[in-house]
């Protein structure tokens, strides 16, 4: 049993003499002398009543007991290094780990983050981006931007902003758009929701058999909104999450009319308490939602 007042620098010795096989080595790491380092182990291994290395000719070999101490010491050291590291200027730095939708995030969440580090400094956001499935439980992940109807098992979903889909193309194929009807000239490029364009026809009050005469598929609006910035058709796509491009002239939005399949939401495990980071990044997406 491993008794609670086992020293520090005991440890470390063992520790460091266990990565480099060597006595010596370690007391170069540790700025301490070969003795000294010796001495510390040997005292480890008297209180804990085993051999942790066998002493060869050249060099160290662990012993199964220090095979076993071995991880669990380097994980220790290494977590207790990653928390220290996250002191700053007398502030504790906290780790909040998001996952995001690619549309939401490169379209309307990254423009914003810079509001959000200077307002939250001593948050670390690490951010990763889906194709709108994800994994809470799985990948870690404290929250998770997605879209839908907002509900999913075992989750609780705070909702953030609808985001109406509507036409978005280049200008040059914007020009021949007159009518609904003249899209059914193009090639209209479509996510893996197979409804979405009829819907869209449907409520411009067209009939939808005369939907879809030709379309590529992507698993991405990301990659389907690169397609229609070259040209390659027409994205069924929400403005919002585009604004930039629209604002930069580089695709336009022919038809005012839009058709709101889903909303992005905020969501987390139910089971996951709601940490001072997680509640801090909550707040501020919602104000920042409710002003668009």
């Amino acid at each position: 049993m491993i008794r609670p007042h086992l020293p520090l620098n005991a440890l470390r010795a063992f520790e460091a003499s266990a990565r480099h096989l060597s006595f010596t080595r370690a007391a170069v790491e540790l700025c301490v002398t070969q003795a000294a380092v010796s001495h510390q182990v040997k005292s480890l291994e008297a209180q804990l009543n085993v051999t942790l290395f066998k002493r060869l000719p050249r060099g160290l070999m662990l012993t199964s007991e220090g095979e076993t101490l071995l991880p669990v010491l380097r994980e220790s050291f290494d977590r207790i290094a990653e928390t220290l590291g996250r002191f700053e200027g007398g502030h504790f730095r906290e780790v909040l780990t998001v996952g995001a939708v690619g549309t939401f995030a490169v379209g309307w969440l990254l423009p914003r983050l810079a509001d959000f580090q200077k307002k939250h400094p001593f948050i670390d956001l690490r951010l990763s981006t889906n194709n709108n499935r994800v994994d809470v439980a799985a990948e870690g992940l404290d929250y998770a931007i997605r879209f839908g109807a907002g509900a999913w098992h075992g989750i609780e979903a705070v909702r953030l902003i609808e985001a109406p889909l509507s036409v978005l193309c280049v200008p040059e194929i914007a020009r021949q758009l007159h009518t609904p009807e003249d899209l059914l000239q193009q090639t209209l490029l479509r996510s893996y929701r197979t409804d979405e364009w009829s819907e869209w026809f449907q409520a411009t009050g067209l009939s939808a058999h005369a939907v879809l005469p030709r379309s590529i598929v992507f698993d991405s609006s990301l990659a389907m909104m690169e397609a229609a910035l070259q040209g390659a058709g027409v994205a069924l796509a929400p403005p919002l999450m585009f604004a930039r491009q629209l604002a930069a002239g580089a695709i336009e939005q022919p038809f005012a009319i839009g058709i709101t399949t889903g909303s992005y939401w905020l969501t987390r495990l139910q089971s996951r308490p709601e940490t001072s980071a997680m509640a801090v990044f909550r707040g501020w997406l919602l104000q920042a939602a409710q002003m668009k």
